[in-house]
């Protein structure tokens, strides 16, 4: 009998920006990555007599989910280049890159054009907490 398995361990985030540097989820607390396309790829129109046309809608832009302890050096990179591009010029924007590997499952995820959609919620509390991400991207490719 096989077996096959998965671990979070074999997954790792790369942020790079051109004028902010790069960073890695590794070792750096990282909780959870969730990548979610915002337009499905087809849509049927059904007629009153039942015809059903197909559209294929062109589309590869997306959101990202990062989730990471707040003590996280990855969280505290995240808030330097939100920072930079907050004041920089617009160009900057947009200009950083996310490529997210599983060795395990043999894939890999490129996200271009990522911008922030928001900075992270802060929560103090007793007790440490994790800090959500929320950016956009341009592109998202998976192979």
């Amino acid at each position: 009998m096989s077996f096959k398995t998965y671990s979070f361990e074999d997954v790792t985030a790369s942020c790079s920006h051109p004028s902010v540097g790069t960073a890695s989820s590794t070792g750096a607390g990282m909780g959870s990555i969730s990548i979610n396309k915002a337009n499905d790829d087809t849509v049927h129109d059904v007629a009153a007599d039942g015809t059903v046309m197909i559209t294929k809608v062109p589309g590869t832009n997306g959101a990202i989910s990062l989730v990471m302890q707040q003590t996280s050096d990855f969280h505290k990179w995240l808030l330097k280049w939100y920072n930079y591009v907050k004041t920089a010029n617009v160009s900057e924007w947009a200009t950083m890159n996310i490529t997210v590997k599983s060795k395990n499952l043999g894939d890999t995820t490129i996200c271009t054009g990522v911008s922030p959609q928001k900075i992270a919620d802060r929560g103090y509390e007793a007790q440490g907490k994790s800090v959500t991400w929320p950016l956009m991207a341009a592109e998202i490719t998976e192979s």
